[in-house]
């Protein structure tokens, strides 16, 4: 099976540009003002128009306001929301659309048990744990914390680079894999190179190569 990619954080046209390019399934724009990667409405609606189809756009949220969270739906054609904070399954799915539901790995955490209080998601993000930015801080996790099976599909993520990323998927098998800080040459911007080399790695781990 293909491994698909979500390449998160874009804050300009241009990367967007590149993500189109590479390949990429998704491409994730993030809704959360205390992240570098921040966009407001106005600029994620100039990114959103200038893609091509058949990409999917992943808006990203952390225990925002339901009516912060409505309003962005109302103003961008997203087809998938992200939960990084607090939110319980009930919350998750009011908006109507569907959502994956962000894991934080630590030590001591029971991930079957996070995932079964969110019946309704559509997969489950497993992220290093990083209370302070919620995600994209380049940190990985021990990937022998990953259970066998899940009640539904895995997005692996945290510290995913194009040096990294080949090792990943064979070690783990997730149904996507989810990059931002790793494909940047600076934070919030995107290399073309590197988001190319990243897929590349992806590429080599589902045929083989490397």
């Amino acid at each position: 099976m293909r491994t698909r990619v979500k390449i998160c954080g874009i804050t300009r046209i241009e990367d967007a540009a590149a993500v189109v390019q590479s390949g990429a399934d998704a491409l994730g724009l993030v809704f959360y003002p205390q992240s570098p990667r921040y966009v407001d409405i106005a600029v994620a609606r100039e990114i959103v128009a200038s893609l091509s189809p058949f990409v999917t756009v992943v808006g990203l949220f952390v225990n925002a306001a339901p009516e912060a969270i409505h309003r962005i739906i109302e103003s961008i054609p997203l087809g998938l929301l992200q939960f990084h904070g607090d939110e319980d399954n009930a919350t998750c799915k009011s908006f109507g659309l569907p959502f994956i539901k962000s894991i934080a790995m630590h030590d001591g955490i029971d991930v079957l048990s996070r995932m079964e209080q969110y019946p309704d998601a559509a997969g489950f993000l497993l992220d290093a744990w990083q209370p302070q930015s919620h995600g994209g801080g380049g940190k990985t996790f021990d990937w022998q914390f990953i259970p066998e099976s899940s009640p539904g599909p895995l997005i692996l993520a945290g510290g995913l680079t194009p040096d990294n990323v080949t090792l990943a998927i064979k070690s783990t098998r997730p149904y996507a894999v989810d990059v931002s800080s790793g494909v940047e040459s600076g934070k919030g911007i995107k290399s073309a190179a590197k988001i190319a080399a990243f897929m590349q790695g992806v590429e080599d781990s589902d045929t083989g190569g490397r």
